[in-house]
């Protein structure tokens, strides 16, 4: 996919960013060569059948969008222990600048497509997570508001051997023109997040996007594991006019395991293109995918799911599941669930369904003397229930609960 020069973006604008942010000189080379390529990078992949994108990127007016050097943001960071390091990016460098350079685009190359290189020569915000060897924490947050026109974060974890933390993060929107004169009007918010799972590690990261309906949303999130090393994602995405979000684990250790669970609901003219992936590298690997949605009016999801078994992925075994309940005849939704097996010695299963209320279920509620808008509700709500149960971070799972609750309303 073509995509287009950004008249106001120059190299004088990159090197302001990282003078202000007092960056070394290795985060400045990388942040001009995100910026050299995008003379030649190509937008995010998506799905096209004859005639039709499934989702339109090209449309996407970055002149209009983007705006560098007037980004801005109100995130609290906090975390129960002590020995985990949770900093902004800034401070980050100064005393763990060894760390982030070692890993820093280690797991997503900056140059990966049109829009991460964008981010990264861009970026402004962030959060770098050290967690240390053998300590275990399970209440890092992350809550960030965007207060501007565009906004590009960047997070990076590094979980060593042994250890194991829970990373919750949001998003949401301040209050536009009294936040920012700026933010009025069409907004662009980019998150991209690594995560590099050590030995025996064990790292759970929670992401939830609420951003108000002027808004366009990209997130690429992609971890790594080495020997006998977890990375399960949580990602749900309630707002934004459109979302493309990507969540992507590579296994590449022995006996390493990765689960994604998605939610999103979508109302009005909402879009979605929601895709997950997994690449089985190793032996005794597995994975999970599991993914519900609900869209009403004339809303519009796209999912698209990969698991891909490499040639020395020995007794492998991956499982993918998504289903998107319709509430209107207009809204639409389509899948594209994918098993690339180059390996025998794998168990694996993909499944993708797309339906209506049931009208049995519904009727039987409005038998017992419950009128139709609540039993309507009662049934999205169990709907939900299984993937529910899949969030094994209580907070997380009650944050989901009340947005599918407030949607409803």
């Amino acid at each position: 996919m073509s995509t287009q020069a950004i008249e106001s973006l120059s190299e004088d604008t990159v090197r302001r960013i990282a003078d202000e942010r007092d960056e070394p000189e290795w985060l400045l080379e990388t942040r001009l060569n995100a910026l050299a390529a995008l003379e030649t990078a190509e937008l995010p992949d998506v799905i096209q059948t004859p005639g039709r994108r499934w989702t339109d990127l090209e449309a996407l007016d970055f002149e209009a969008l983007v705006d560098p050097l007037n980004q801005a943001d109100e995130t609290e960071r906090s975390a129960g222990d002590d020995e985990v390091v949770v900093l902004p990016f800034t401070e980050a460098i100064a005393e763990y600048g060894d760390v982030i350079e070692a890993n820093f685009g280690s797991v997503l190359d900056p140059e990966h497509n049109y829009l991460t290189a964008l981010s990264v020569a861009l970026f402004t915000t962030g959060t770098f997570v050290y967690v240390p060897k053998g300590v275990d924490v399970e209440d890092v947050t992350v809550r960030a508001e965007m207060n501007s026109r565009s906004l590009f974060s960047q997070t990076l974890v590094v979980a060593e051997e042994s250890s194991s933390v829970t990373i919750l993060e949001s998003i949401t929107s301040g209050d536009g023109e009294a936040a920012a004169p700026e933010a009025s009007g069409d907004r662009y918010f980019s998150n991209l997040v690594e995560v590099v799972a050590g030995e025996n590690s064990n790292v759970q990261f929670g992401s939830l996007q609420n951003l108000d309906d002027d808004a366009y949303t990209y997130s690429l999130k992609r971890g790594v594991t080495d020997t006998y090393a977890t990375v399960d994602w949580i990602e749900s995405n309630f707002g934004s006019k459109l979302t493309r979000s990507d969540i992507e684990t590579e296994l590449n250790g022995d006996g390493s395991e990765s689960q994604i669970v998605g939610t999103f609901f979508g109302t009005d003219d909402q879009h979605f293109d929601i895709n997950a992936r997994v690449w089985h590298q190793a032996e005794q690997t597995t994975a999970d995918l599991v993914t519900r949605g609900v869209l009403d009016d004339v809303a519009r999801s796209v999912y698209e799911g990969v698991q891909d078994v490499g040639g020395d992925a020995w007794n492998t075994s991956s499982y993918q599941r998504e289903n998107t309940l319709m509430l209107s005849d207009d809204a639409e939704a389509d899948a594209s669930p994918k098993l690339i097996i180059h390996n025998h010695d794998t168990e694996a299963s993909h499944s993708a369904t797309v339906g209506q209320v049931d009208a049995e279920d519904l009727f039987y509620l409005e038998s017992r003397s419950i009128d139709s808008r609540t039993a309507r509700n009662m049934l999205v709500e169990g709907f939900f229930v299984p993937v529910l149960e899949e969030i094994a971070v209580d907070e997380f799972r009650d944050d989901v609960e009340e947005l599918v609750f407030e949607r409803l309303q």
